[in-house]
């Protein structure tokens, strides 16, 4: 019994996991997306890229870099978490220097250094902060220097 019933556990969670997502046309040219299109469409599956959102990570930063306690932020002008930031800091009256990645010969420069693959990254002292959150900046910046 407990056999049978570990082999219907496995069926259906290994359907579950093969579940697609399927867009199509309907007969007003409308598209649509779902788990089970309609028989008589021509239904397309879908490649799905999952979207993680990682918590902001502070590590240590390799040689080459300033050991000040001034907050360097490599920025782009149309990331929002990056804005963030910048009023956190004004808002608290946090001196800092801002590079913009794209615009900037320094931030590019830097960039690359820093191997970035993205935005915000937080410079303090020897420490880095990629992404940001208020509350382990405040963390990071009021450690004794």
């Amino acid at each position: 019994m407990k056999a049978l019933f570990f082999l219907i556990l496995v069926l259906i969670t290994s359907a579950a996991i093969q579940a697609e997502i399927y867009t199509w046309k309907d007969v007003q040219g409308r598209t649509h997306f779902g788990d089970r299109p309609p028989a008589n469409s021509k239904a397309q599956p879908l490649e799905l890229e999952i979207n993680t959102i990682h918590r902001p990570q502070l590590q240590a930063l390799d040689a080459g870099f300033s050991a000040s306690r001034q907050v360097i932020l490599y920025t782009a002008e149309w990331c929002g978490v990056c804005r963030q930031a910048k009023q956190h800091f004004k808002a608290n009256n946090i001196p800092f220097r801002a590079y913009d990645v794209e615009k900037s010969a320094k931030g590019r420069r830097d960039y690359r250094k820093l191997k970035g693959t993205g935005v915000p990254i937080i410079l303090v002292g020897k420490q880095r902060m990629n992404g940001f959150s208020a509350s382990r900046f405040d963390q990071l910046y009021r450690q004794p220097r």
